[in-house]
Formats: structure tokens, sequence, C-alpha cells
């Protein structure tokens, strides 16, 4: 049997779940299911006989783990080849003995590593990690690849390209989506198909997820975003429930059954199950294409639950009370995102979160653009990623009234160290004709927060109920054009109250030392933590713009040539001046503020281990 010209005539039925059956005979999650092929055929080869008996045309190798990464965490990162060709050599031996036309597909899943731009692992090394897998399934005989279950576009992408490289199979890719219609990183499905179809696979596929009234509303989706593409769909035999310590999923057979249709009808051209289904789903489908349904199924949405903020009582953060000690402190900037999804802004949080970073500081429409407000971003941070935040408050396009409320807001929904700045003009930004106006300058609005709010009453000196207990932040230049300006506004920021400072972009050791110097032979010891601005560069044409463009940054000609000489590695090239400069700054900075450029969480992750080593 041919894959592609057999669904261009007729809809193929695929096989169910294998994780599902294995646990079913006793096996516990904890161990690597692609082992088994090797210490345990003959499980899974009567797993692959039940589907095939159940009417399965198409059936997956027990091979969806086994690549480098996750193998490694079993210690069976050199057995890559074995378990992958034991798979293939077990189902080809179970068709081989029921005499029926069934199509065998080398099963290809998710790294269980983040990649770049999300993780530490670079696009290039994840292509190689899936070209490993897929040579040894492509050895060993299949007839094509499935690569499911990927929530990442970037991850996806690397793994077709791989398949191409290595044989000439059809590619059947597909991806899962969470309750909200959306992948992990926050992608819908009309942006997968899109993408999935230009990365040039034969196949766009929908898998796991939630039930089939789920999957078959992201299959309309998907087909009219790709009218003339091919789809594979492979739901989860609905949200799986825990029940006296048992994984269970509430969609029986007879459900799947009457779904079968509906599927076919959409455009699915390859249908089988996911987690929780069995043989008896795949027999009820096999049925379902045999006999007309009895009646068909309304589409029911099924809406994330609702997260209540939890309570944070008012003591010192996190981030005043390792100033305050005297430990090297590490934030990071981030975006909010221009839209409602926030899953590619939490990924990035959580790689910084797990690489050692101690808080994420959140901008406020930067360069002012239209983006979510920083406040409801720095919210969902603390609460799913479990980071504190930093929210930057600019005075630009505020006036009294909103400064106050937008404090109150933030402090109520656990909010305490905030960045006060001026905040971008309006002009630059996506609505120049937008009110730019405001009623206090950073050092005003650090006074009313330090001095009013932090004493329990507002502007007018009218009670709020109860202090409020921010930890204030605020700019500072090391590079200023004019030393004395900048040391006075430095004053003026201190008796206000600031309890911190954040510097622009840094890239000479010396900038923090001259103006401190500057400083104390004034007004004597300068006693605030200075977090010094860390921009790792990408590119020889990045850190000519910022030499050359962006007021108060210099980068010495050694760095720049560097980064001109490095080619290709030029931004590794970034990650070892940052990581230089980082130790040349200890003597005198409190911390740094790193800020991405393009998204290269990545590349900020690799210099905060190098520091934290």
């Amino acid at each position: 049997m041919n894959l592609l010209e057999t669904i261009n005539e007729r809809t193929l039925l695929a096989d169910g779940a294998m994780g599902t059956m294995l646990h079913a005979r006793g096996i516990s999650f904890d161990k690597c299911f692609d082992e088994l092929n090797l210490t345990n055929p003959a499980a899974v080869a009567d797993i692959h006989r039940e589907y095939i008996e159940a009417g399965a045309e198409l059936v997956i190798t027990n091979t969806f783990g086994a690549n480098r990464y996750k193998l490694t965490k079993h210690g069976l990162q050199d057995d890559v080849a074995e378990i992958n060709r034991a798979g293939v050599e077990l189902a080809k031996r179970v068709v081989a003995a029921s005499f029926k036309d069934v199509l065998i597909a080398g099963d290809v899943g998710p790294l269980g590593v983040r990649i770049a731009p999300y993780g530490r692992v670079k696009l290039e090394e994840a292509r190689e990690a899936f070209k490993e897998q897929i040579q040894s399934l492509a050895d060993a005989g299949v007839d094509l690849m499935v690569i499911e279950t990927m929530s990442d576009l970037y991850e996806i992408q690397e793994a077709i390209k791989a398949a191409k490289e290595v044989a000439s199979l059809p590619v059947i890719a597909s991806v899962t989506f969470t309750r909200d219609d959306r992948t992990l990183l926050g992608d819908d499905p009309v942006k997968v198909a899109h993408r999935i179809a230009a990365a040039g696979a034969d196949v766009i596929g929908v898998n796991c997820s939630g039930g089939p009234s789920q999957l078959l509303r992201i299959l309309k989706q998907m087909r009219q975003a790709e009218p003339n593409a091919r789809f594979w769909v492979k739901p989860n035999a609905g949200w799986p429930e825990q029940v006296s310590g048992r994984i269970m999923y509430p969609a029986d057979a007879d459900y799947f059954g009457e779904y079968a249709l509906q599927f076919r009808e959409a455009g699915a051209n390859i249908v089988g199950g996911c987690c929780g289904t069995t043989p008896q789903h795949i027999a009820a489908m096999k049925k379902s294409f045999e006999l007309s349904p009895a009646h068909m199924i309304a589409d029911i949405s099924i809406q994330p639950d609702d997260e209540i903020a939890p309570e944070l009582e008012d003591q010192p953060t996190q981030l005043a009370q390792r100033l305050a000690n005297g430990k090297f402190s590490i934030c990071v900037e981030m975006d909010p995102p221009r839209g409602l999804s926030t899953h590619k802004l939490l990924a990035g949080a959580s790689l910084l979160y797990d690489s050692g970073a101690d808080v994420i500081n959140v901008a406020d429409s930067p360069m002012a653009r239209m983006r979510m407000s920083a406040w409801a971003v720095c919210d969902v941070v603390q609460r799913q990623v479990g980071v504190e935040t930093t929210l930057h408050f600019p005075t630009r396009g505020r006036n009294l009234l909103r400064v106050q409320g937008d404090l109150l807001a933030a402090h109520a929904i656990g909010l305490r160290n905030v960045f006060v700045v001026m905040g971008d003009p309006t002009s630059i930004g996506d609505y120049p004709e937008a009110t730019d106006n405001y009623d206090l300058v950073p050092s005003g609005l650090i006074k009313l927060i330090k001095q009013g709010f932090n004493m329990g009453v507002d502007h007018s000196g009218t009670s709020i109920g109860q202090p409020t207990n921010f930890f204030v932040g605020a700019a500072l230049n090391l590079c200023p054009q004019d030393m004395d300006t900048e040391v006075k506004n430095l004053r003026r920021k201190i008796n206000a109250g600031a309890d911190f400072f954040l510097t622009q972009p840094i890239y000479r050791a010396d900038d923090g030392p001259k103006l401190i110097e500057a400083y104390e032979a004034k007004h004597g010891k300068l006693d605030k933590p200075i977090l010094a601005g860390i921009l790792p560069l990408v590119s020889a044409r990045h850190a000519s713009f910022l030499h050359n463009e962006v007021p108060g940054v210099f980068i010495p000609d050694e760095a720049r040539s560097r980064i001109e000489s490095a080619g290709e590695d030029a931004a590794k090239v970034g990650v070892e001046l940052a990581v230089e400069l980082i130790q040349n700054i200890k003597g005198w900075a409190g911390g740094i503020y790193m800020m991405p450029q393009f998204h290269r969480y990545d590349l900020v992750s690799e210099i905060i281990v190098a520091v934290k080593e």
C-alpha cells in the first residue's frame, strides 16, 4: 500500500495509544517504554497485533521517546539505533504474521528539552538528534515517518527538515494543543497549519490534546487555512482524570465511533486515537466507516479552568533581601505580548528562571507600542512560573488618577518591585497621535510611592487604608554626555526614596566606577545598589547599530572587532563578551539587568549559567 496514493482516495484508519496499553499491562509510567522493544518485545507485539485485528491499517512503532535526549534520562543514550531498529522489526513481524496490508510508521516524538530560542539546545543540535533517530527508523524499513505530539514550531520544523534530509519517505507532522486551542507556546491552528505546510510535511496533523470535539474544531480551522493539504487526526479519549491513583479517560469507544465520519467529512485523510484509546476505540471507528451513524454530536468547547492568584504577605521582596545581603542578583527584561497569548513569554520566563535568573522585569509598552499591560503579565509570570517580577512603571501617559489606581491594582495582585521610568514618547510608537501627557516626573513618582503609598496615604494625603510595601527602582545612565546633570538626577532620585538603580546597557567595566566616583566626590558614599545593564550582542550589524544610533551606548573597538571577526559565530562571541564583562563588574555592581535581543532567551540563559558557575 502506498500512503499518499491511498489517502488521496479514502480515509485511512491508524492505530490507538501504545503507552495506555502498556500501562494497562502493569508497566509503570516511570519506565522507559521504548526500551521494552528490547526487554519485553512480546508486550509491544501483542499491542500491535490487537490494533491490526481491530482494523488499523497503519501502526506506529514504539519509538516515541527513542531519541538521545529522552534516552539519556534512563542511561540509554548509546542505544538509540538499537531501540529504534528493534521497534521497527517488531512491527514488521506482526504485520507479516497478520497477512494484511498494513503500513508501518516510524514514530518520532519531542526531544524532551527546550530548544532555541526558548531553550539552550541549538536548532542544529536538535536536528542532529532527530536525524539520528530517523536514520535508524528509515534503515530498519518503515513506510513513513510520523512526527507527533509537538508543541514547539521551531522543534517540529527541525524534525521535518531532518526527515527530509535523511530519507525520501512520506512525513506526517502533528501538533498537540492546550484547552484554549493553542500550543504550549501560544500558536493557533491556522499558524500551525501554515508553518507545517511550508516546512514540507506531506500530511498536517493534530493529535493528543483533548477529545474528539476539540480536535474536530481544530481540524476545520487547519483545513480552512490549508485547503489543499492532507490531514491526520488522533485525539485523546477526552481530558485525563486521576481516579484512585489511576489515569482515566472518559471518552468510550462508541463516542469515537460516532465521531469517525465527522472527521472524514471535515477532511481528515488519516484518523486514529491517542492517549486513552484502545483497540476497542479503533474497532468502533472501523465500524463507523462501514455504517452511517445514527446521529451527530454537537461541538462543545471546553474552557480553561479559572485560576486564582495567591495572596502574598507584606514582607521584603526576594530582590530587596538579596541586594540588602550583598548577593549578586540577576534580573532579565521581557516584553509583554502584542496579543492575548502569553505562552511564548511563559516559556522564556521558565527557561530563564530554571537557568538561575532571580527576577523577571516586565517592560511597559516598550518603544510606545501597543502590548498587554505589564502588571497583568507580571501577575501571570509570578503565578505560573513562580519567579518574582519587577513591574516597569512609566510616568508618561498617566495622570495622577491613573498612576495611583494602577499602583493599588499592582499591589493588590502581589506585585512589590517597581521600576519607575519616564517611558517612551508616543510619537515613536504605534499611535503617534495618542495623548502623551503626564503629571509626575520619575523622581516625583518615586516620592509618591515611597513617601506616600508606603506610608499609607495617597498624593492628597488621604489614607489608603494600609501602607503599601513597594521596593522601588530608578533609571541610571552610566555613560552620560553630561556627568554633572546625571549626578544631579541620581541625587534627586535617592532623596525621593529610590531603593536601587537599573542602568542602560554598558560594554566597559570602568563605566560604573567613573560615575560612582563623580557622585561620591559631591555627596559622599553611594549606598544604593546598581544593577548594570547587559545587552548581549548577536551580530556585527547589531553592534554597529547600538554603537552608532543608540544614545548612551558605547561599544569599545576591541569588542566590535571580535564580533566582526566571528562571522556566523558572532552570537557565541557576544555571550563570551557579556560573561567577561559581568565578571569584571562584580566589584562595584550589585547585580545585572539583562536585556535579551530578538527574544534570544537561549543566549541569556547561557550567560546566566556561566556567571552562576
